[in-house]
Formats: structure tokens, sequence, C-alpha cells
């Protein structure tokens, strides 16, 4: 498993991988575009992107509600003091 000078390993040859194109994804990457890795069984259970962002934005709507109710309960904490 020797690399050539170039950084590839001896079993590639670069004729074999075809012409590269210069910028090819750089459209999608400039839309901000994310790339995350799941772990085996949340890719089970949320098999698609819209699976995976609905349960986020469940998660997110969530947290936001239970912060608006910690900070209230805290306030009244402090004033009971």
């Amino acid at each position: 498993m020797s690399k050539a000078n170039n950084g590839m390993r001896a079993e590639y040859r670069r004729e074999d991988l075809g012409k590269g194109v210069r910028g090819k994804y750089l459209a999608r990457v400039s839309k901000g575009t994310n790339l995350v890795l799941l772990n085996e069984q949340v890719a089970k259970a949320f098999p698609t992107t819209e699976a995976v962002n609905e349960a986020l934005m469940g998660l997110l709507t969530l947290t936001e509600k239970t912060a608006r109710i910690t900070r209230r309960s805290s306030g009244r904490a402090k004033a009971r003091r």
C-alpha cells in the first residue's frame, strides 16, 4: 500500500480516474450545503432528508418552548427569595 510521489496509491493510475472538472460543485457548496454523517441507527430511523429535517425542527420547537418555561420559572424562584 505504498503511495507514489503524487499521494495516490500505487494501484491507482491517474488516467483511470478520468478528466477532472474544476469547480464542479462550487454552486452547491456556495449555497451553504452541510454534510452530516449520521450514526447507523439514526440513519435507519430517519432514512430521508425530509425525515431528518422534520425531526430536528420538532426538537428545535420543543427546546424553544422549554427554554421559555425554564426562564419564566427561574424568574419566579428569584422573586420568592
